[in-house]
């Protein structure tokens, strides 16, 4: 895929490590501009209102300003091939030429329309354009599924994951890498590229061969690599970064042996090109003595998620450089650089200046990008955060500090002093009433008050609902309509009854659409809310807020995770008048939709003076409140989301334990103050549930609604194994694609549930909420899926 034309000149900048001073290097930063400019850019060009020369024309442009801005800041080590127009492990697989052949890929340059069928589904006749407009290049697919998305480790951000087969071949498809290393060097940034790492790559592939283990595709992939590699060093390159966060996994010795070959491949193939191995997320741990061992000029470690690492640094080779990732490349709190620095400084005259680098822990891809355009954020706590910018800012005073004397930064370690001062001291930061209800909590809050078997035949009995009820899970499409008008209230433009007029209108809308088509449990659309998460966060003590602060979730879907500053509590009740409007139009259902303890935490700029666990807890006693609360004004079913339980577990198995026991703890104690005719839902995205089958068993939800369309319904393969004995909504409809799914597409993917599930234990519908999409997708994808309920149950 082709992302420029740019041609090679002479660089005024370099990336080769000073002897003088202390390199500052960065790992990667947020692609999406300041303003949100990629977003704009995507969705215009999949409108079809822009062609592709201006979506590549936006590309370039943000492109130049991450340099320019990361070489003002005095970021020394830049990186290029850090940007995509949707993922870095999508843009590998068309590096590799990894596309499989329902995308009918015949050849040479991948195509945009292609590229973007791998990561949205595409949808319309033979030869028409995926995004609505000519296509250019070759093989654009159409009338296809996405690939399968899931989460990049333990973070928020989704990859597509990469699918190949036993008979895989490699090809170099897209020269994107070499492209904006050239891009770069011809404005003068001699830059150093990012590649995913080989192994890394495979081991987050997946193949619908059975028992087939991608690593065994690394001879066939390496030749790939190693010519673009080789490209990078003909044409100037002198250092690349090469991603391997697998290497902070449980990995078994088929994995250690696949980077020793993999990077002996890489030092012979190429032996004048310096490799900075990149490892983040965790510690190396049973892998330290294999990353050590590895022909590598430079190799990273994340300082902040482990800091014992810097301990550890015995038998560091003397010939290697050490990249140290000291500031949180995935938190928004300021450092304490004056301590960073007393930590620092016996290292560096250990090793040397020459063999040191100091950055972010890992890309700063996770994080907003400049706080300065947070005016309207409370100036206190606005003084303790640090976006990405101002990272590369604490990192610039760190290496001048670290190369030269405190003095020459005097300054900014004073301001840095001060607010971690300030921090701690802060009377907003600790509630004793909330210290006191968490101290309070007993076993009898933690349980329901019957079994399952005996809450479902009284919740049977009380809906009785058909055999595979229908329903969504929770959200309707967010319009510029309705964006529009809650823009408009929040500058006061329109009034609050005009507003809640409006709302109401959306509201009763929807229902009445929903009873329609047939829907057996409807919900009210949540038009009202603007994230799932920032809608309660706002009602809640102890969060705050930012105008700019997004970051990527996947593609063009950002988010604006808030920032948990403090202890948690519910000052009044925060959906309960909705919910109470919403079932006074219809005599059906309506479930009260709640997001989860677990998923607000894992979703928020978490604080971290005090155990994820203990806010955890503060967080699940708040939705307990809100949970009595609507079934006393009578709602009969009430969802509380658990969309991101699964993303929170460590990367390390000795450590699951631990994270389970509370995160479902959490779960139970938001959840079971109620009575057993009041039907309990929560909701998973993409997750692979194998391993934590026993955890979501334990959480006791009546309905687990869970994304399977994508899986092929793989996904409730551990449900069966497991025996789980609740009911399970498995999605029939891929809300990440704007395709519309036909009702036999819908009735093959039941189909395959029902060879894994009991009949009395399946719900229908989508694979999540319908937020992001269309209207225009929505009707007749739901009109479809509730034809398929009905021809299942012809079949039953």
């Amino acid at each position: 895929m082709s992302t420029s034309n740019a041609t090679s000149s002479k660089a005024t900048s370099s990336s080769t490590i000073s002897t003088a001073s202390l390199s500052v290097a960065s790992l990667g930063t947020p692609r999406i501009g300041p303003r949100r400019e990629l977003k704009f850019a995507l969705e215009c060009f999949w409108s079809g209102a822009t062609d592709e020369k201006a979506l590549i024309e936006t590309g370039v442009g943000l492109r130049a300003a991450n340099w320019a801005r990361q070489k003002k800041l005095g970021v020394s080590v830049i990186p290029s091939n850090d940007f995509s127009f949707y993922d870095q492990v999508l843009d590998t697989s068309v590096m590799v030429g990894a596309i499989p052949e329902i995308y009918r890929w015949n050849g040479g340059s991948v195509s945009l329309a292609t590229y973007f069928a791998m990561a949205r589904g595409a949808q319309g006749k033979p030869h028409e354009a995926s995004c609505g407009h000519a296509h250019h290049g070759h093989g654009a697919a159409h009338g296809v599924p996405a690939l399968e998305m899931t989460k990049w480790f333990d973070t928020n951000y989704h990859y597509m994951v990469p699918e190949l087969a036993k008979d895989q071949q490699f090809t170099l498809a897209s020269r994107k890498p070499i492209e904006e290393y050239e891009e770069a060097k011809a404005l003068g940034y001699q830059t150093r590229p990012v590649l995913v790492g080989p192994v890394t790559f495979l081991k987050l592939a997946k193949s619908k061969d059975a028992g087939f283990n991608p690593l065994s595709l690394l001879d066939r992939l390496m030749p790939v690599y190693v010519e673009v590699l080789r490209e990078l060093a003909y044409r100037g390159a002198e250092w690349v970064q090469i991603d391997e966060p697998c290497l902070v996994l449980d990995l078994d010795i088929v994995a250690q042996q696949a980077l020793h070959y993999a990077y002996a491949e890489i030092a012979s193939a190429v032996p004048q090109l310096k490799i900075m191995l990149t490892t983040y997320f965790g510690g190396l741990g049973a892998n330290r003595d294999t990353a050590l061992s590895l022909p590598v000029a430079g190799l990273h470690l994340d300082l902040v998620r482990a800091p014992e690492q810097i301990d550890e640094l015995a038998g560091f080779p003397d010939d290697r450089v050490l990249s140290l990732g000291i500031i949180d490349g995935r938190n928004i709190w300021r450092a304490d650089l004056s301590r960073l620095l007393d930590r620092l400084e016996p290292v560096i005259a250990k090793l040397g200046k020459h063999r040191v680098q100091i950055a972010p822990s890992c890309s700063l891809l996770h994080v907003p990008i400049d706080l300065a355009l947070e005016t309207g954020l409370d100036p206190e706590i606005k003084s303790w955060l640090a976006f990405s910018i101002q990272k590369l800012e604490e990192l610039a005073t760190l290496g001048t500090a670290l190369a030269d004397d405190r003095r020459a930064v005097e300054a900014s370690l004073k301001a840095s002093d001060q607010a971690a001062t300030s921090r701690k001291a802060s009377p907003r930061i600790h509630d004793a009433k909330v210290a006191a209800r968490v101290a309070s909590i007993d076993e009898p809050m933690r349980f329901r008050a019957s079994i399952f078997a005996e809450r479902a035949t009284v919740q049977r009995e009380r809906f009785n609902l058909p055999a595979f009820p229908t329903t969504t899970i929770g959200s309707f499409p967010q319009t510029a309509d309705v964006r529009n008008a809650r823009s408009a209230h929040a500058r006061g433009a329109l009034t609050d009854e005009a507003y809640k007029l409006y709302l109401q209108n959306q509201t009763a809308r929807t229902v009445r659409w929903q009873e329609n088509i047939g829907l057996d449990v409807l919900v009210h659309g949540e038009f009202e809310r603007n994230d799932m998460v920032q809608y309660f966060g706002e009602q809640l003590a102890g969060f705050a807020f930012t105008t700019h602060g997004w970051v990527q979730s996947y593609g063009s879907r950002y988010v604006r995770p808030p920032v948990l500053f403090g202890d948690v509590s519910r000052p009044k009740p925060m959906t309960v008048e909705w919910w109470q409007y919403a079932q006074s139009l219809t005599t059906k259902p309506m479930k009260a939709m709640l997001t989860g303890p677990v998923t607000i935490l894992n979703w928020s700029f978490v604080r971290d003076d005090i155990p994820r666990s203990e806010a955890c807890r503060q967080i699940a006693l708040a939705i307990r409140d809100e949970v009595t609360d609507l079934e006393a004004a009578g709602a009969g079913m009430i969802q509380i989301d658990e969309a991101a339980l699964r993303e929170g577990l460590p990367l390390r198995k000795s450590e699951w334990k631990v994270y389970l026991d509370w995160a479902v703890d959490a779960f139970r104690l938001c959840s079971s103050g109620v009575r057993d005719e009041t039907q309990i839902h929560t909701h998973m995205c993409y997750s692979e549930f194998n391993d934590i089958i026993g955890a979501i068993g334990a959480m006791d939800a009546d309905v687990i609604s869970i994304e399977t369309s994508r899986s092929k319904m793989e996904l409730l393969d551990a449900f069966r194994d497991y025996r789980y004995p609740n009911e399970i909504g498995p999605g029939v409809y891929d809300i990440h694609s704007p395709r519309v799914p036909e009702i036999g597409e819908m009735t093959g993917l039941l189909k395959l549930a029902r060879e894994r599930l009991l009949d009395t234990q399946i719900w229908i519908n989508p694979d999540c909420g319908l937020k992001t999409r269309k209207w225009e997708e929505v009707r007749p994808a739901l009109a479809n899926m509730v034809a398929a309920a009905r021809e299942l149950r012809a079949m039953a």
